[in-house]
């Protein structure tokens, strides 16, 4: 973790892109029905490379959802009779010396693209989870709220190097102002956005950036909404500026509650102009109703949401109002992206912690609650990275 207030003049939240693993290749390839052996024995096939990284949030460094590279397409894998002998295979794979649990039902979020493997079934010695009993390459009937993650033992294998991996690990993430802004009071509102990476800051290219970006990043760091910005100047500003970049072709829905769960790419190192149809990615965000500098409307309407059994502001459980009577909602499938939606009707930015079963108190019906609604800091404002432990009862 990084001191308050270090380096990071505006509001600034913690990021961690997924960490890429080795290339290998699938030692074992076969179709078999689930409950079956294979027939004969595995049949060797060199097959194309793969590649593990950890994904997802939030999580630690040595956790996450568990994607892999396979026929040059990044998918996940599916938690049916999903093993902590499993996780063991896969963290290797990763360069850690061991697992230490497993995580279902897309605990670190849902992947996207193709499941590549489903029912995998390890002794937990293998060298390749190819050499894992599994339904075949790509042939599944889960959904991503099936996406399998796992916990590593923080221990790396030692002499464990690979030419494959791409050192992706940001920290941190903030708004820098520049110009007028650069004077104005903390939080900041509206800035380059710029990624913590190897002690100093870098920029994302905004080659095809949209609102649904902006969004995402204002979510983050406390705010509701964006609104557009003043590319021109900011151009001329990026002008003057000796720039470095991390990320580009970044690509958000909108709904994301994190960064690092949109698609996105990384600059590679040996790139000579790797932003050269674009400029640094800016954003500015908007207030919710209860931040000091906005003005407030004379006779605001009545809620018709809000949070009820919290000890702190932004965070309690949540009740609609129907006609004149309050109510709650039930837990099912209650997410992280749910309460970021009410988190914004409310004024804050995306959630930082769903709750269920009724932890904020019972109320008159469900129990869905939620905890940690973003509100703009000065730093640091710190996201909670919870630790997988297995499936719980």
């Amino acid at each position: 973790s990084f001191p308050d207030g270090a380096g990071c003049p505006g509001g600034c939240i913690r990021l961690e892109q997924p960490w890429v693993g080795p290339s290998l290749r699938p030692r074992a390839l076969w179709p078999w029905q689930h409950g079956q052996s294979p027939p004969g024995g595995p049949t060797r096939s060199p097959g194309p490379a793969l590649r593990f990284r950890l994904a997802g949030y939030p999580r630690k460094h040595n956790e996450g959802r568990v994607e892999v590279f396979y026929n040059e397409e990044w998918g996940t894998i599916c938690d049916d009779d999903f093993t902590l002998a499993n996780a063991h295979v896969l963290c290797r794979h990763l360069g850690f010396v061991a697992a230490t649990g497993w995580a279902h039902s897309a605990k670190y979020g849902k992947g996207v693209g193709r499941i590549w493997l489903d029912n995998v079934n390890c002794g937990g010695s293998e060298k390749s989870i190819g050499d894992c009993k599994h339904r075949g390459w790509g042939n599944s009937d889960c959904s991503h709220e099936e996406d399998a993650g796992v916990v590593c033992k923080d221990e790396r294998i030692p002499g464990f190097k690979d030419s494959n991996v791409i050192e992706s690990h940001v920290e941190e993430l903030r708004l820098r102002p520049v110009g007028a802004g650069a004077r104005r009071r903390l939080p900041v509102t509206e800035g380059i956005v710029e990624v913590r990476y190897k002690g100093g800051w870098a920029q994302i290219c905004d080659e095809g950036w949209d609102s649904s970006n902006s969004r995402v990043v204002c979510g983050m760091m406390g705010f509701p909404a964006a609104k557009a910005v003043n590319r021109n100047f900011y151009k001329l500003v990026a002008e003057r500026q000796q720039l470095n970049y991390r990320l580009h072709s970044v690509s958000c829905t909108g709904t994301e509650v994190h960064l690092s769960l949109c698609a996105l790419e990384l600059v590679r190192g040996n790139a000579s102009a790797p932003c050269a149809a674009g400029m640094p990615a800016v954003v500015s965000c908007v207030p919710g109703p209860g931040h000091p500098w906005r003005q407030r409307a004379a006779s605001p309407p009545q809620p018709r949401i809000r949070l009820k059994g919290g000890a702190k502001v932004g965070e309690g459980r949540v009740e609609v109002l129907k006609g004149s009577e309050w109510g709650t909602v039930c837990d099912d499938r209650w997410s992280l992206q749910s309460a970021s939606v009410v988190c914004r009707e409310l004024g804050f930015g995306s959630a930082k912690e769903a709750l269920t079963g009724a932890r904020m108190g019972q109320g008159a019906g469900g129990a869905a609650g939620l905890r940690g609604c973003g509100r703009p800091r000065r730093c640091s404002q710190r996201l909670p990275s919870t630790q997988g432990r297995g499936p719980s009862t």
